[in-house]
């Protein structure tokens, strides 16, 4: 059959960067009418990191909002906080939250003591505003609603803090003070790490593809029950982007479903440290090149990759060494920022596991990102870039972990070495990383609103079938072709929602310390179990 004049333009649309795309629908849609601000003015200060679409040839930078047209700020509650570790978890956090409208002199306040709060820390603003033209609401929009949302996100950055303390704070504005006017119910925690080098135990908990709704509320709500000192959130969080993401085109988006993603999980995130990871769902081309501008406002991690890094970024809690990755970089199965970093992630990868290894008090490496280096889940596959360029890595610095989200289930791997298993590893086994390879988990059941499919039965804790046979698994070449390849190191394989939690032991009585690794489905029930113990 001919191939239609739309499909030829959709293939060699999807052949370009997201750089690309980002400037050709830039160039479109100011021909069709000009980028707009929004309802703010006055005076605006670039800081780097996310484009304000004013003009066709606006410059990428998040904004700093100096003076700005406002309601009264009692009116204004803060909403969807969010708080993240720095690079040193000891002394670093990070409070983020939104606000409805524009604010004069947002802060926060903290203290040991509840209720005993230091004075006002000024917050940064991002401002990110979006133009309904090109968004897809989900709800009905009012004829009389505005061509244009802007999103306020606030982040009061916090230094010099005292390891292992719980900190209390409230966060406000001019005109909304709860530490003055009897709102200590907006009062929230959070609780920094123990020095590095420390081998007390602790908990993290860790899934990709959560999304907003009831499934999702069901694993942030199994967070909360687990406590766990911090959460991976390993990309794809929103979904308010469908499609593959990174064709700004053709994707369809709504900017307020991260108002909901963020008002869902605050019970948890208020208090729990979330580190992030990009997923292809992140790569919204309309703010910025790299698609990355809506990221940076919301968030703030530690990124000390290199200068101008996203979401990559490596930092230590106790004796763990911690490396999130953009997989993104690496991604034949949506390759709109293929290559995009021009090898400075891999090389700086090398050069943070060889840091850590060298480290006698870093017991266990844990990298995780978004796409799945080994899966026989076909929804998206494997991929193959990722374990051409960062399996062999993996390989030589012995990481002991690697998780990741993007196909919408369970999966487990037997350990691996050189792409093969080196062992059978049954739930409630014990693997040696230093001797049998690298243990991959895909934890992509967070909650999002589908569940992938595998080419062979489940088997699970208690749930176990046969599971010897070799299996296909889907990957695509950087050309885009897909084909399949037979392995055998699938182990474990749960259609559902769940999520990971990795209790790390202390080394006691002459055994050394453990990761004990647990998939726990949505309704708590333990679906896998395994231990890592470097001898």
């Amino acid at each position: 059959m001919s191939e239609t004049p739309r499909n030829r333009r959709s293939q060699a649309y999807r052949r370009l960067s997201l750089a690309e795309k980002h400037d050709k629908f830039v160039n479109e849609y100011s021909r069709r009418t000009l980028f707009r601000v929004g309802a703010v003015s006055g005076a605006a200060l670039a800081a780097g990191g996310v484009l304000l679409p004013g003009t066709a040839t606006a410059s990428p930078g998040p904004t700093v909002l100096l003076n700005a047209d406002k309601t009264a700020g009692s009116a204004l509650r803060p909403f969807g906080r969010h708080i993240a570790f720095g690079a040193d978890p000891a002394q670093q956090v990070v409070v983020s939250w939104q606000v409805p409208a524009a604010v004069t002199a947002p802060f926060i306040r903290i203290g040991t003591v509840p209720g005993d709060f230091s004075p006002p820390i000024a917050a940064e603003v991002r401002a990110l505003t979006s133009q309904m033209s090109w968004q897809h609401p989900v709800e009905e929009v009012p004829p009389n609603a505005p061509k244009a949302i802007t999103q306020y996100y606030l982040h009061a950055r916090l230094d010099r803090l005292l390891p292992d303390t719980t900190y209390y704070y409230v966060v406000g504005h001019q005109g909304y003070d709860p530490a003055t006017g009897g709102r200590l119910a907006d009062m929230a925690t959070f609780h920094t790490a123990p020095a590095a080098g420390g081998d007390g135990a602790f908990t993290f908990t860790a899934f990709g593809d959560q999304g907003v709704g009831y499934n999702a509320v069901a694993t942030s709500s199994l967070i909360a029950g687990l406590d766990p000192a911090f959460h991976l959130a390993m990309g794809d969080l929103s979904y308010a982007l469908t499609g593959e993401g990174g064709h700004p085109e053709e994707d369809t988006y709504d900017a307020r479903l991260w108002d909901s993603f963020f008002v869902q999980n605050e019970p948890v995130t208020s208090r729990i440290p979330w580190m992030m990871a990009l997923g292809n769902h992140e790569m919204e081309g309309w703010y910025s090149a790299d698609g990355y501008g809506g990221v940076r406002a919301r968030f703030t991690m530690p990124d000390n990759a290199w200068s101008g890094s996203t979401c990559i970024y490596s930092w230590r809690y106790q004796n763990v060494g911690m490396i999130s990755l953009d997989g993104n970089d690496v991604c034949y199965n949506s390759p709109s920022n293929l290559g995009y970093t021009k090898g400075k992630q891999l090389s700086w990868l090398e050069k943070t596991l060889k840091a850590f290894r060298a480290d006698p008090t870093i017991d266990f490496v844990v990298v995780y990102c978004h796409q799945c280096t080994y899966s026989t889940c076909h929804s998206n596959g494997a991929e193959l870039g990722a374990q051409q360029d960062w399996a062999p890595l993996f390989d030589k610095y012995q990481v002991d972990l690697v998780l990741n989200g993007h196909n919408h289930i369970y999966e487990r791997t037997d350990p691996i070495r050189a792409g093969k298993a080196t062992k059978k590893l049954p739930s409630r086994g014990t693997a040696n990383p230093v001797k049998d390879g690298t243990t991959y988990i895909t934890a992509g059941g967070g909650g999002g609103d589908s569940v992938s499919e595998f080419p062979a039965p489940d088997t699970y804790l208690g749930h176990e079938t046969a599971n010897d046979s070799p299996i296909p698994m889907k990957f695509s070449y950087e050309d885009g072709h897909s084909t399949t390849k037979k392995v055998t190191w699938s182990r474990v394989r749960f259609r559902g929602y769940s999520l990971v939690a990795v209790d790390v032991v202390p080394a006691a009585g002459g055994t050394p310390a453990g990761l004990e690794v647990r998939a726990i489905s949505a309704d708590g029930t333990l679906i896998d179990q395994i231990t890592l113990r470097r001898s």
